[in-house]
């Protein structure tokens, strides 16, 4: 039994029966019941092509993401699978990697179905490592479908941006540890994104306020891997440094792992900070002082602002959310 079943029996259109399925008012309600009674009759489930049928919407969401085996990622997406779904939407899932022609194919490729709206989790879409990359593509997607960007920013019509205000939230941990009295802070990163520069610069900021001078020597760049990053620190015993900020969990995790072997004892002579309270951050021992960079409140957002401009109401294009420092037992502020 399918639509087309459904729309003989009750002798209607399938658009009809589509906008039934969809409760639209452009159904009287008599019609609407005489739908419902064959659909009834004969156990008709409506599937998502049905439902989109005459009505220019498939009620599915585009989200692509770099790498859903992140942490950051596999996290944002269960949120907005779980907010779509309790407004009636499914969603249609697309990996694309980091690199740059992957990701125009990602964006690309989605588009060719039918979805009503796109959501870019992460900021590597916003901003190329090299700023030289063009966006383009993301601007053209837009005269297409809505698009929102979770945790970057374009200024462009029909794009809309929900991120945590990352320079703030890592000026104000480096600020702490700097009035905690440490003075050589490692800085911990794994990307030149959007997200990622915001933190450098909150990380910079701070020293600068604090009359401390930037030793490059202790910004480092690596990949995000708890045991490559403790491997690196050991890698390089000229470094000296009493504080370490990580942009992300893991590499404060690779930082504390690290100073285990060194027999460096954590808050006393290294304090560390990490970022996105992630699980493992309660998993390790002693357990990482973080920030909470609050991805299930972005969700909620992008989720609940796709659906009013959706209903053709107004939307804000960029909307900020405060990140909260998580104080644990790697800090002793």
């Amino acid at each position: 039994m399918n639509i087309y079943d459904i729309a003989e029996l009750a002798g209607v259109s399938i658009a009809t029966v589509s906008r039934v399925v969809n409760d639209s008012p452009m159904v009287s309600e008599k019609t609407k019941a005489k739908v419902r009674k064959v659909m009834q009759e004969n156990d008709y489930t409506p599937n998502v092509f049905a439902r989109g049928l005459g009505l220019n919407s498939m009620k599915t969401i585009g989200l692509i993401c770099p790498d859903v085996s992140d942490a950051y990622m596999a996290k944002a997406v269960a949120f907005l699978e779980s907010d779509l779904r309790e407004y009636g939407y499914d969603c249609m899932l697309y990996c694309s990697g980091n690199a740059y022609e992957d990701r125009q194919i990602a964006v690309n490729t989605i588009l060719q179905k039918r979805i009503d709206a796109l959501v870019l989790i992460g900021s590597v879409y916003s901003q190329a490592d090299d700023n030289s990359e063009s966006i383009d593509y993301l601007k053209e997607a837009a005269r297409k479908v809505p698009v929102f960007l979770m945790n970057g920013y374009i200024e462009d019509e029909n794009i809309y941006c929900a991120l945590c205000n990352d320079f703030e939230a890592s000026y104000s941990a480096v600020k702490k540890l700097i009035d905690s009295g440490r003075r050589k802070i490692l800085y911990l990163s794994d990307s030149h994104s959007f997200s990622a520069n915001q933190k450098r610069m909150g990380y910079e900021k701070a020293l600068q306020d604090s009359k401390i001078e930037l030793n490059k020597e202790l910004m480092i760049f690596t990949y995000n891997k708890i045991i490559e990053t403790r491997d690196l620190l050991l890698s390089r015993p000229e470094l000296d440094f009493d504080a370490v900020f990580a942009t992300d969990d893991g590499l404060a995790i690779g930082a504390l792992k690290y100073a285990k072997i060194k027999k460096k004892r954590v808050p006393e002579d290294i304090s560390i900070i990490g970022y996105n309270n992630f699980e493992i951050s309660i998993s390790c021992e002693p357990e990482l002082s973080t920030v909470d960079s609050r991805s299930e409140r972005l969700c909620k957002i992008i989720i609940d602002s796709m659906m009013l401009l959706l209903k053709k109401k107004q939307i804000s294009h960029k909307v900020y959310v405060k990140g909260n420092l998580i104080r644990r037992s790697t800090t002793d502020f």
